[in-house]
């Protein structure tokens, strides 16, 4: 299961995974976009998808609707990939193998995110603040319990699952002018690696990915280079992390970007007067510049 599925990191886990024999289940919020990604996985990859279409923003009543459409399936990608000879599972074995040896998988991707219209902010100077804020806690927060509370039993039953739950750098350390969507993936990060601790005696893998900047619609597709990865280049190199780190940046270019930012850019240093007065012009002096990422990554989508 894929949440987020038809763009961005998302989509390209989606790819990766159909790519190593996995089938898949694809949740976003376009049909269109969904029947586009399910067409072109089928055709690429010969895999089998399902699709289901729901807007992660509505909160708590989409999830029924999520719960009825999994019944009856072999939920996609969900099962026990099996290694022959092997006694145990292992997901680092299980993602590189081939489709003959593969046996239905329990594996779970809550990737399905969103952060203002806008990089850097102060919290209430976005449109319509009301909206959202309670948009971006129900598409972080809300959908990552609610969908890892759907799938759960499922791998309990078969002591076998994984989930792998997108937060993000922006989660490490505190984000002014990026405040609830930093707040968001801290959330996303604890919940992770809790639940790894609660369940990993009965089989189940939960990892957190804390990538840096992703080239996406989010980011406004930055253009690719030394500090950023394509979608598809860093969901390669965080699939062959499973079995190794449960909390991982996802790629060696982000783990190094993690450590000198932590070592150079620390919590105590971000939330001074002067970093907030060099953020603030920094925020104004690239404001034309994301305005006009954001119009060719909208004229892209459309």
């Amino acid at each position: 299961v894929v949440t987020g599925a038809t763009s961005g990191i998302g989509r390209a886990y989606a790819d990766e995974l159909a790519r190593r024999g996995l089938d898949l289940i694809l949740i976003s919020r376009s049909i269109e976009k969904l029947h586009t990604a399910a067409k072109e996985i089928e055709s690429q990859y010969g895999r089998q998808t399902h699709v289901i279409q729901v807007d992660f923003t509505k909160g708590p009543s989409i999830y029924p609707i999520i719960a009825e459409k999994l019944q009856g399936l072999e939920i996609g990608i969900l099962g026990n990939v099996l290694i022959p000879g092997t006694k145990y599972l292992c997901w680092r074995q299980a993602l590189s193998c081939n489709r003959e040896q593969l046996s239905w998988s329990l594996c779970a991707v809550n990737n399905v995110g969103m952060n203002y219209a806008g990089m850097l902010v102060y919290f209430l100077d976005v449109p319509d603040p009301e909206k959202s804020i309670t948009d971006v806690i129900n598409c972080n927060m809300l959908s990552v319990a609610q969908m890892t509370r759907l799938v759960l039993p499922h791998m309990l039953e078969r002591h076998k699952g994984l989930i792998i739950n997108i937060s993000s750098e922006a989660g490490s350390q505190p984000q002014p002018m990026l405040a609830l969507y930093s707040a968001t993936k801290v959330f996303v990060t604890y919940l992770s690696r809790s639940l790894t601790a609660e369940y990993r005696m009965q089989g189940i893998t939960v990892q957190c990915v804390t990538p840096c900047v992703v080239s996406t619609n989010m980011t406004h597709n930055v253009e690719v280079g030394p500090l950023v990865k394509s979608a598809s280049a860093f969901a390669y190199e965080a699939l062959n992390t499973v079995g190794y780190s449960n909390y991982t940046s996802g790629c060696l270019l982000h783990a190094l970007q993690h450590i000198a930012l932590c070592i150079f850019f620390p919590g105590w240093l971000r939330l001074s007067t002067f970093c907030m007065r060099y953020t603030e012009k920094f925020a104004q002096s690239w404001r034309q510049e994301i305005e006009a990422m954001m119009a060719r990554s909208a004229k892209k989508a459309d």
